[in-house]
């Protein structure tokens, strides 16, 4: 027999019975209508998870994890503002279906069937998952991540006050909200977790305001591993700037108290709180899991005898909120009601086609008010001495500087976040002089910890602020990639567009870096990002070009709410020739700010016939090099720079190369997982000439004499020219 179903005749025996589990009595600011009313929550919570399950036993309804056990978060809901922005645990239907209540006009029992049956008419996702979430009702919905959500909620957190002291246009969330975040026992010791525990404690011992509401639901076990008695209490209880409460989760009565005197601390004093809830978790941990396969039956019976339906009726009972007599008559109702919904769920339509899924990956526009630029007083003050430097050529770094310094007074919803952004100015200098201009609270010096970074970014984003988090070099990225491939690339499209978190995301990267750091800080992949649906990643190899394209991005990110990766090429910073010391070849002046390169571009210099030299970043500036080594043997190249890497301009590119004999394609990053790879499909694919590449080895990059030498360089890109044309070397 199923476990919910011997739950469910337990309840309707021991109810009818009145064998009811012992506890405390009921005590606290629970009134007997906001008792009542929990208490319904926790019933339409357990009708739902019973109900989807047998839809998923019929055919109907598909993968879903469960909030039974976990009734209790209703009573948190009860304790705060529907104006609170929730990141919830995937068993949190208690906590949405108690927020309804506060909001006028929801139909949160059709609206969660829909979700179920993976209806297109699902209000949160349009039918592509199975999540908690609500426009409505101030939740961002959430997967089944293992606490990937935790760090965007110290972001979102944080952006409150910043919003309070610099209000962005699109601001979503009132001076006096909280931002609660909520979680499993077992995510706890994820090191994403951690690092968002650690960056909120962080951020109050320095006392910087941080209204957060972290919520632990402590069952004691996750998946079949068992937390160790004590574990939360232990590790939490007397953490720096970090304030505990601990209510037992199956007294409605005790967790609405101590939510509401938690949520009072958070909100009074914008500190962050952390709410250790006991609970426990029925029916296994999802889908068909079986619990008794990995716990003892008698364990198993213990937690179902400890049922939380069964404590509320119990405290309604003793408090004269409601007879046992009348929680059955609301339990059953509840149950027939949801089983006459679903019914109906069941028939709505379905995405059927790639298009219909695919939809909303990309954000929907928004309209955002014009902006003239700043005034030319406003830009000498900002600029001071710099003004003068502009007429002259300049290095890749200071015009990047410039840009940003433009963007950052036509736009001041832009922040940068990151390590050593501030008052260093950067590992390379880019972004020196930008705190003197705009301040700490928009150059943001942030502990050592990129998921933090990036996850600041994407909570601020849902504030209404255009975040350029910078990672300090490519390779770092790897330790927190997530938050952009599990977070930021996946909200719009699992909110059909609701919500979004665009950003320009600054990276510096690729090799060529002479002696410096080796792999780490010469990383030439950028595979992990191509990978990522949605995601736009650009890549200047010169100055004006960079200019160029940082103000489309921001204005991607800003209007068109993308999350943009922009790769700054770290061995082109400082390069100031081409082919002779001290020509300046490589030089560039700052571009007016009227000077855009818009997405999907191609940079195309010459207009030879006889090969395209089709590259990016690095690429790009040695294969000008080889260029002109070409034409003096009679070879007539054009350099095609491909600038935007993903998604592919292959339209711009098969349009870049026409008239053209032959393509060599030059490819800095490595042979296996590069962009030869792609680039070889669309030319093989769309052109019938000859092609060839020249990528990286599919290596790691050394430090020293042989930091180049697994990568492209001007005499193998001439090398492979002269073989393609069939001349010699």
């Amino acid at each position: 027999m199923d476990r919910a179903d011997i739950v469910h005749e337990n309840f309707l025996r021991r109810v009818a019975a009145g064998d009811l589990p012992a506890g405390a009595a009921p005590s606290g600011p629970l009134s007997a209508a906001e008792a009542v009313s929990v208490y319904r929550a926790g019933c339409l919570s357990r009708a739902l998870d019973r109900q989807s399950r047998a839809m998923q036993k019929a055919g109907q309804g598909f993968y879903t994890i469960g909030s039974s056990g976990h009734e209790g978060l209703a009573a948190v809901a009860a304790a705060l503002r529907p104006t609170d922005m929730a990141f919830l645990h995937y068993r949190d239907a208690a906590f949405q279906i108690a927020r309804a209540a506060q909001v006028p006009g929801q139909s949160i029992a059709w609206d969660m069937l829909l979700s179920f049956a993976a209806s297109a008419e699902d209000p949160i996702s349009g039918g592509r998952h199975k999540v908690l979430g609500s426009k409505a009702l101030n939740i961002p919905p959430q997967t089944s991540t293992i606490a990937s959500h935790l760090p965007k909620a110290v972001g979102a957190a944080y952006a409150i006050g910043a919003a309070r002291r610099h209000a962005p246009e699109h601001k979503a969330l009132p001076d006096d909200a909280i931002v609660y975040c909520s979680f499993g026992d077992a995510s706890a010791n994820h090191s994403t977790a951690q690092g968002a525990f650690n960056t909120a404690s962080w951020t109050s011992y320095q006392s910087i305001p941080l209204p957060l509401l972290f919520v632990c639901e402590d069952n004691g076990i996750g998946i079949s591993t068992k937390t160790p008695k004590g574990w939360i209490a232990a590790t939490f209880r007397d953490r720096p700037g970090l304030k505990y409460f601990h209510c037992n989760g199956l007294d409605i009565y005790e967790t609405f108290r101590v939510a509401q005197e938690a949520a009072h601390y958070v909100r009074a004093r914008k500190k962050p709180a952390f709410l250790h809830l006991g609970t426990i978790r029925l029916y296994g941990h999802a889908g068909a899991d079986v619990p008794t396969t990995y716990l003892s039956r008698e364990e198993v019976e213990a937690e179902e005898a400890n049922d939380p339906l069964l404590h509320s009726v119990r405290l309604l009972d003793q408090a004269g909120a409601l007879d046992p007599a009348g929680a059955l008559a609301i339990y059953e109702e509840t149950n027939a009601r949801v089983a006459r919904i679903s019914g109906e769920a069941v028939k709505r339509p379905r995405l059927k086609t790639a298009s219909d899924v695919m939809a909303s990956i990309i954000p929907p526009k928004r309209s955002c008010k014009p902006t003239n630029g700043p005034s030319a007083e406003a830009r000498a003050a900002a600029f001071g001495g710099d003004m003068k430097a502009m007429d002259e050529p300049q290095i890749m770094s200071r015009l990047i500087n410039w840009a940003l310094t433009d963007l950052m007074l036509e736009h001041p919803e832009i922040v940068m976040m990151g390590e050593d952004v501030g008052r260093k100015g950067g590992v390379y200098g880019v972004t020196q002089k930008l705190t003197q201009r705009f301040g700490q609270d928009r150059m943001i010096d942030t502990l050592l910890d990129e998921q933090s970074i990036l996850g600041l970014a994407i909570g601020m984003a849902q504030n209404g602020f255009v975040p350029m988090p910078e990672i300090q070099f490519l390779a770092y990225l790897h330790n927190a990639e997530d938050q952009i491939r599990g977070e930021a690339a996946t909200l719009s499209f699992f909110s059909n567009g609701q919500y979004t978190n665009p950003m320009v995301l600054r990276i510096a990267g690729l090799g060529y870096q002479k002696g410096f750091g080796g792999h780490f800080h010469n990383d030439n992949s950028v595979a992990v990002i191509r990978d990522i649906p949605g995601v736009i990643l650009a890549c200047p190899s010169n100055g004006a070009d960079a200019a160029r394209m940082m103000r489309e991005c921001v204005r991607l990110a800003r209007e068109e709410q993308r999350v943009v990766v922009f790769l700054e090429p770290i061995a082109l910073y400082p390069m100031r020739d081409l082919h002779a010391e001290k020509d300046g070849g490589w030089m560039c002046r700052y571009p007016e700010r009227s000077e855009v390169i818009g997405f999907g571009e191609v940079g195309v210099h010459g207009n030879g016939t006889d090969l395209a030299i089709v590259t990016f970043g690095n690429g790009n500036y040695l294969s000008r090099q080889a260029e002109r080594r070409l034409a003096k043997k009679g070879v007539k190249a054009r350099v095609i720079d491909m600038r935007w890497l993903s998604p592919l301009p292959a339209d711009a590119l098969v349009e870049a190369v026409k008239g053209t004999k032959r393509i060599l394609i030059v490819d800095e990053t490595r042979r296996s997982g590069g962009l030869a790879e792609a680039l070889m499909a669309l030319f093989s694919e769309r052109t019938d000439v000859p092609k060839a590449r020249l990528t990286a080895e599919d290596s790691f990059i050394a430090t020293g004499p042989a930091y180049a030498a697994t990568m492209p360089s001007a005499d193998s890109i001439f090398d492979a020219a002269m073989v393609l044309i069939g001349g010699t070397k």
